[in-house]
């Protein structure tokens, strides 16, 4: 507030840099013009975060609503302990929105379900929530730290079990919260005040233009990193920090009883005599048609959007996905009375070949943004082969080749897995084996009346 008062004048203290000559630095001349260490005299206090504005409220609004939210949080625990003293009861265990949704309450109706959904939605999907949030942070960037983020999903998903993810599970959510701040001082870089270009900017053997400086996501005055990806970074970031909560929490006997069991046990029937899951197949509610909607038709469903976007993305990825479509189809229903282990296997291969085909349009990505002119005019087939489009704005002119530019890019596979996983995550419910139950009935009555014919 104090550098908002008038007699405060950066222009008294700001720094004006020298262009540099034409055989010092790998800059284009608009590039060196447009340079923010060439452009305008530079202010020493932006870098630090102090910049002057027209008004105060302009500039402070921002940490006026972070006081807001921070004083409403307060008064919401505040009341809350008031209200408890008042009735002279203890506060539950666990914290919800609605106390009385519990794992029991679950079949009960839609209302109930709706509510226990709204407890307990990441504490039974969180995992999954984490992945999509994973291939969200790829999609948007498109450039060479999100290798690192692919490398991560594959060593996770390769463990499959839930207790082996957990195991290393903090070392993911620690390697995140470096991973951030390595990228927050990328943004940050050095003082401009010091007039001292990078050196990728200088004029050295090594072809070091401005996309591949963007690609690399390296500082720099001309293209500067975006900060605005670390808001992605973060929501990724408090995902996987609330699901290794959830992993402490799933191991207690209060989490137990009130939001159920997290088992990944591929044979959910194993060690019973009876399935708990109360039978919905007759429809007597809405609950139960939803039920029959996902456990019975999702299947076919996933199927469905395998095959479109497959058929409409012509190029080697799409085909992969229309094999892999076609070979389910190949089974046809009785791939869903098999065993679970058996389904399991073929939904994980489903889903690590989608995960393949992230990080190897993560890796393409330099192709399609930062040699595109050059594979615009001698490799043309290889964007049309693997249907290479940059996504990301900012690395050159909208001008390449005729690729349909809809789902080229990391972000269409995000779509598909968002589809991949529920199947995946229903395997192992006791739910499942209901329709499952119901699609191998009419093989048995028929066995049935083969005997008794003999």
């Amino acid at each position: 507030m104090l550098y908002q008062l008038s007699v405060v004048n950066p222009e008294e203290y700001s720094r004006n840099c020298s262009m540099p000559l034409t055989n010092q630095t790998n800059l284009l001349a608009e590039e060196v013009l447009n340079s923010s260490l060439y452009k305008e005299p530079v202010d020493p206090a932006k870098w630090f975060g102090i910049r002057k504005d027209a008004t105060a409220l302009g500039y402070s609004k921002n940490h006026l609503i972070v006081l807001m939210l921070l004083v409403f949080e307060a008064t919401v625990y505040r009341h809350q302990a008031h209200h408890y003293r008042q009735l002279q009861r203890s506060p539950p265990p666990i914290t919800a929105v609605f106390p009385s949704a519990t794992r029991d309450s679950l079949d009960q109706g839609l209302i109930a379900c709706l509510k226990y959904l709204i407890n307990y939605t990441f504490y039974k999907f969180g995992l999954e929530i984490c992945f999509l949030m994973t291939v969200n942070v790829i999609g948007q960037r498109m450039n060479f730290l999100v290798l690192l983020h692919g490398c991560w999903m594959v060593a996770i998903l390769v463990r499959r079990r839930r207790a082996a993810i957990a195991r290393i599970w903090p070392k993911y959510c620690v390697f995140l919260s470096v991973f951030m701040i390595y990228q927050y001082l990328l943004c940050v870089g050095i003082p401009p005040v010091l007039c001292i270009d990078y050196p990728w900017r200088w004029n050295t053997p090594v072809l070091m233009n401005s996309a591949l400086v963007k690609w690399l996501y390296l500082p720099d005055f001309f293209t500067v990193p975006n900060s605005g990806n670390l808001m992605a970074d973060f929501v990724l970031l408090m995902c996987v920090s609330q699901q290794w909560k959830v992993f402490d929490c799933e191991r207690t006997e209060e989490w137990m009883v009130l939001a159920g069991e997290n088992s990944d046990e591929p044979e959910p029937m194993e060690g019973r005599l009876f399935n708990p899951a109360p039978n919905f197949i007759n429809c007597r509610s809405y609950l139960d048609m939803l039920k029959v909607l996902v456990f019975r038709y999702f299947f076919w469903f996933v199927l469905s959007v395998v095959f479109i976007t497959g058929a409409s993305r012509i190029s080697v990825f799409g085909l992969g996905y229309l094999l892999g479509c076609f070979f389910f189809l190949l089974f046809g229903t009785q791939l869903l009375v098999k065993r679970s282990r058996t389904r399991l296997i073929l939904w994980d291969c489903l889903i690590i070949y989608n995960v393949a085909v992230i990080i190897s349009k993560s890796v393409l990505s330099i192709l399609a943004c930062v040699f595109v002119f050059e594979m615009q005019n001698r490799f043309c087939w290889v964007i049309q082969l693997f249907s290479l489009v940059c996504t990301v704005r900012g690395y050159y002119d909208r001008e390449y080749c005729d690729v349909h530019s809809a789902g080229g890019g990391s972000r269409d596979p995000l779509g598909r897995l968002l589809f991949h996983l529920p199947p995946a995550a229903e395997e192992g419910l006791p739910q499942f084996l209901l329709p499952a139950c119901e699609r191998g009935a009419p093989g048995i009555s028929q066995a049935g009346v083969q005997v008794n014919l003999r």
